[in-house]
């Protein structure tokens, strides 16, 4: 797979202004692919769908109740109720009619779900599932992990970035990325009681989304970098922006930690993120991106990160596989000297203070006494 910049001919990327349309090419002749990374990173290409309609109502309100049962029992009582009233059977038979978007509303939902349950480590379609969990709702979940085309779903991309919607309609059209930094956001499916404040589980979910809107540049800056000459004076300027970018993402996670910290610390949402951390399963999409173009994807004993990309859908597996091959040359600059090198070492020192801090957060969102987030960061 390669860069767009090498797919198209006339079309060269700058770490300011995106795609620019060289003399003698008209924008016609330019595609722009579907589910760019460029334009808003790894972000849905539309604000997730808010309101499912008609039978699906009913996986709303079953994520709803079982994300704020007050145990793993009660929730897991209330898809036992489903199963036999047969809303459950209802709706896996009505999977294939779903629209691209409101399947991925239903699995947001379904996820929201068996981590509310906490079968987070179960595989819907092994044999073995069916002793944990209920019949009719892992073959719900199958169902839908076959329309999405993704089967390890029930991780933070979808419980975070298909679960966000802006508190008001904005008053125009606004760019995906941009909505989500700009304008308050409230959860699909709360993880808090109505009429209750928001507690850490929703408040971290939140902060994951405005991360990876903020790190949209970020994106646009890997694909900068994706083929460049390690020796050419623009690498090392696309590289000090990736630092400056990485930066702000580090601030944009402190602002939410105060945020965070004054939040309710319910012990149910505390013992879900436990949970989900456990399994490497809160690792945010646009981390992913950075590592991807600054670490590459084959580092000795480090198969914990690589595994992490099962968890994203296969479109942005395949752009991250693009990153790890066309950023190799910039990774050279690991064996040189020079400038060059100076600044690609601290790029690489800036993502690891920044996956320090979130790791931070985490922490800090997971334990009931708030835990220290100044050490991690």
């Amino acid at each position: 797979m390669l860069s767009t910049a090498q797919r198209t001919p006339g079309l060269r990327l700058t770490a300011t202004t995106g795609p620019e349309i060289s003399a003698g090419t008209t924008p016609a002749a330019v595609p722009v692919p579907a589910h760019d990374p460029r334009t808003h990173g790894f972000l849905p290409e539309r604000p997730p769908v808010r309101t499912m309609a008609g039978t699906w109502s009913r996986l709303t309100a079953l994520a709803g109740a079982a994300a704020t049962a007050p145990d793993l029992e009660t929730a897991r009582d209330l898809v036992a109720r489903a199963a036999r009233d047969g809303a459950l059977t209802a709706l896996r038979q009505r999977v294939s009619r779903l629209s691209p978007r409101n399947a991925d509303a239903a699995a947001m939902r379904v996820a929201v779900t068996v981590a509310a349950c906490g079968w987070t480590g179960l595989d819907p379609v092994a044999p073995a599932a069916r002793c944990a969990a209920d019949a009719a709702f892992l073959d719900l979940w199958a169902a839908v992990a076959h329309r999405v085309g993704h089967q390890q779903f029930v991780a933070l991309p979808t419980l975070a970035l298909l679960n966000w919607a802006p508190e008001r309609k904005p008053r125009r059209h606004l760019p995906i990325d941009q909505l989500a930094r700009t304008e308050t956001l409230v959860p699909v499916v709360r993880w808090s009681p109505q009429g209750q404040p928001l507690g850490r589980l929703d408040r971290l979910m939140l902060a994951t989304t405005r991360l990876e809107a903020h790190g949209s540049w970020l994106f646009r800056l890997a694909e900068t970098l994706a083929g460049c000459d390690p020796a050419d004076a623009s690498t090392a300027t696309a590289l000090r922006r990736l630092i400056r970018v990485q930066h702000t993402l580090r601030a944009q996670l402190r602002s939410e930690a105060a945020a965070l910290r004054a939040a309710p610390a319910p012990a149910r949402q505390c013992a879900v993120l436990a949970a989900l951390a456990a399994q490497g399963m809160l690792e945010p999409p646009v981390l992913q991106a950075a590592d991807a173009v600054l670490m590459g994807a084959r580092r000795a004993g480090d198969g914990s990160r690589q595994q992490a990309r099962r968890l994203l859908p296969a479109r942005h597996r395949a752009w991250l596989s693009a990153m790890d091959r066309h950023c190799a040359p910039v990774r050279t600059l690991a064996h040189r000297g020079g400038p060059g090198a100076a600044v690609y070492r601290e790029a690489q020192e800036s993502l690891i203070a920044l996956r320090r801090a979130y790791t931070g957060l985490v922490c800090c969102a997971a334990r009931p006494d708030g835990g220290p987030l100044t050490a991690a960061a």
